[in-house]
């Protein structure tokens, strides 16, 4: 059966006092309405239609690389009105059309297949996603008959006493089918405290009308929206929990996950053990038998098997195998460090690869560099890579041994197995099995502080 899926994402939300629309904040990285994409994609729904309004085009811009389409919703008039905003999607379509919210991050692909299954199963018109919570403040409430089938959905501001005593809500996520929704869209009135055009007022249409109604009931965490920043952190909260269980299911060490923060789209293998304040990004990827010490930032970035980091900041670039890092080094974005690497305290890599073995121990800048293997790098090296105008390359072969104190001022190139004296000015290409000397001959005047009368 074909199955296609609206997300509602035209709503401002006033509440999160931004300039950004709402569904466009973040949750462990990655924006709200982007993980409700993700997980349908997840799911096998591949025609994802999602609604926009507020901000149409920051959405869109986000949502860009996520192959989906777009309805416009120009007045905000309700739920009813924003998915009859999407009658040309829906148009001509046969099969079931499943509609979530935007800004609930927190639904699973797991609730997404259960759903539409157990609709598919049942031969419902519609079915509702539910949660029974303790305090439904503010929630539609789903009212059923004494058979204990779904009559009505109503809004909390429309409920009476006896409604408001219900604790089974409505999540605002349904399950319908296409031409049954299509034909009963256009008989909803706004006739309410808002006077908007509501969702939830087919299932009762359809009802009148001697239709099917089912009802899914699954955890409140899953349909919890956002409206605020106060709930947006609690979502983070609740999605950082759910991420990092699921990677210690799958064999990682993270000594304290109250303190480690893992975006979404991060893949960590076996073995690798975490302490406690690491910020790992983007769609970073940690390979196997890995130590991440406290205190790093990784971004969008590759690091292999048997790499130890402290203390460190890794940007957009790749850390080969059993290559030690920090503390304190900065990796800049588009660098490549090689295997058996060492990469020190208060080292900046910028746009440079590094080759297997080299050390870079401490103290040391290397910016726009092609460094070979094997390589020994002194303290407070500089690759001065920058003449006020351009950035220029230096190229250093394998088994290079740069003094302290050496500058190599770009553009230049060392060949392989040369010596750089200590406290060398590089400026002219060293060739292979060379000593280069770059610095003034050494001169003592003896009592020359007494003879200028600086003698203390």
């Amino acid at each position: 059966m074909y199955k296609c899926a609206l997300i509602l994402a035209a709503g401002k939300g006033t509440r999160m006092k931004s300039k950004l629309p709402k569904v466009a904040h973040k949750v462990c990285g990655k924006e709200m309405v982007n993980h409700v994409v993700d997980n349908l994609r997840k799911a096998g729904i591949e025609d994802v239609n999602v609604v926009v309004g507020n901000e149409a085009k920051i959405v869109k811009e986000i949502t860009k690389e996520r192959n989906v389409y777009y309805s416009l919703q120009e007045e905000q008039l309700g739920t009813g009105h924003a998915v009859l905003c999407a009658k040309e999607f829906l148009e001509n379509k046969d099969g079931v059309v499943a509609i979530f919210t935007g800004d609930a991050p927190l639904i699973t692909n797991e609730t997404v297949e259960s759903l539409i299954e157990y609709h598919i199963n049942g031969k419902y018109d519609a079915t509702i996603l539910t949660s029974i919570i303790d305090t439904p403040f503010g929630y539609g409430r789903i009212v059923r008959n004494s058979e204990g089938k779904v009559e009505k959905i109503v809004e909390h501001k429309d409920c009476t006493d006896e409604e408001l005593s219900v604790k089974e809500i409505n999540s605002g996520m349904y399950c319908f089918d296409i031409a049954i929704l299509m034909d009963k869209l256009h008989k909803i009135k706004n006739n309410n405290s808002q006077g908007e055009y509501y969702l939830p007022d087919v299932i009762e249409i359809i009802k009148n009308e001697n239709g099917s109604i089912g009802a899914v009931d699954v955890s409140f965490d899953e349909i919890i929206g956002v409206n605020s920043r106060v709930q947006l952190a609690e979502a983070e909260m609740k999605m950082r929990e759910r991420i990092n269980k699921e990677h210690m299911d799958n064999g990682v060490t993270i000594i304290d996950p109250n303190g480690t923060y893992i975006n979404a789209d991060v893949i960590i293998g076996e073995d690798v053990i975490i302490y406690p304040g690491n910020v790992i990004e983007g769609k970073t990827i940690i390979e196997q038998d890995i130590v991440l010490y406290p205190n790093n930032r990784i971004y969008q970035s590759v690091i292999e098997s048997g790499v130890t980091i402290q203390s460190s900041v890794i940007l957009e670039s790749r850390i080969g195998e059993n290559t030690t890092v920090g503390p304190f080094a900065y990796i800049r974005p588009e660098s490549n460090i090689g295997k058996n690497a060492r990469i020190g305290d208060f080292v900046e890599i910028k746009k440079s690869s590094i080759g297997n073995g080299t050390k870079v121990s401490h103290l040391t800048y290397i910016g726009d560099a092609e460094v070979g293997e094997d390589c020994n790098f002194g303290c407070g090296t500089v690759v001065v890579n920058y003449d006020g105008k351009k950035k220029h390359k230096t190229i250093i072969g394998d088994n290079v041994f740069v003094g302290c104190n050496t500058n190599l001022v770009a553009p230049v190139e060392v060949e392989e197995n040369s010596y750089i004296a200590a406290g060398s000015t590089i400026t002219k290409k060293v060739p292979k099995e060379s000593l280069a000397v770059a610095r003034a001959r050494q001169v003592v005047k003896e009592g020359w502080v007494k003879q200028k009368g600086l003698l203390k």
